[in-house]
């Protein structure tokens, strides 16, 4: 089951946003399940939106992310809104 991930992180930076992307990168295999994801800049903060094809998976990647994350001194909040996505397509992409 397709899952919508949404997280308010308030008090994040995009600078600590590319330090912890450019961090999870060096290990590819931690996005395995992730299908989209984007990042918007707000006035207290980012908005973290993520389709994964599953809630396993997803939980896979918070356990691997959030010591990272925590060693790169982002802020506790709270969790992210999660809930199961009846469709999803990509503009031009087949299937």
């Amino acid at each position: 089951m397709t899952i919508l991930v949404h997280a308010v992180l308030d008090g994040v930076t995009t600078d600590q946003y590319d330090t912890l992307n450019a961090r999870l990168q060096s290990t590819p295999e931690i996005f395995d399940g992730c299908i989209a994801h984007a990042c918007v800049p707000t006035e207290n903060g980012l908005e973290v939106f993520d389709l994964w094809e599953s809630e396993g998976q997803m939980q896979a990647f918070a356990e691997k992310m959030m010591p990272v994350a925590t060693s790169l001194g982002w802020p506790d909040g709270p969790r992210p809104r999660v809930a199961e996505v009846h469709n999803h397509w990509v503009p031009g992409a087949g299937g």
